[in-house]
């Protein structure tokens, strides 16, 4: 016997400063929909009803380096989330709007011609921005994915 899971219905991302991490996702679109009254969570959804709840208790910023993607040593967990988005040229537009970095990408993983983008949110979290092929020639094309190790 299985589990039937439909489809996931949010993703948590741990964050040190609230302001700072909305600030972040609202140029990905969120926006607040609920504070909790009893605990460091709230919930952010954007206009396709794509939930998210920063947990903003983080205490330790490890000098800077996410503990999953940035240490020799790798530890066991949930290393990046990757939400869909309708253009990667219009994702880049908007990052460059705002000043977020692009810290790969435009990549295809050669699979299924989609292209992706990651950044990182201020806590360093590691957040993929994935769209189906496009014509990114105007801006130099995707490179094709090889893996470092």
């Amino acid at each position: 016997m299985t589990i039937d899971i439909e489809q996931v219905d949010h993703i948590g991302i741990r964050v040190a400063e609230l302001d700072r991490a909305m600030s972040f996702y609202q140029v990905l679109g969120f926006k607040l929909v609920h504070e909790d009254t009893n605990d460091a969570v709230v919930i952010i959804k954007n206009s396709r009803d794509v939930e998210i709840n920063l947990i903003y208790n983080a205490n330790d910023d490890n000098g800077g380096d996410n503990i999953l993607m940035d240490v020799a040593n790798k530890y066991p967990g949930y290393t990046h989330v990757a939400l869909r988005v309708s253009s990667i040229k219009a994702a880049m537009e908007a990052l460059a709007e705002n000043d977020i970095a692009i810290t790969q990408g435009p990549v295809s993983f050669g699979l299924d011609g989609n292209v992706s983008l990651f950044v990182r949110d201020p806590d360093r979290n590691v957040v993929e921005l994935r769209g189906r092929e496009e014509d990114l020639s105007s801006i130099g094309g995707a490179v094709e994915y090889v893996p470092e190790n």
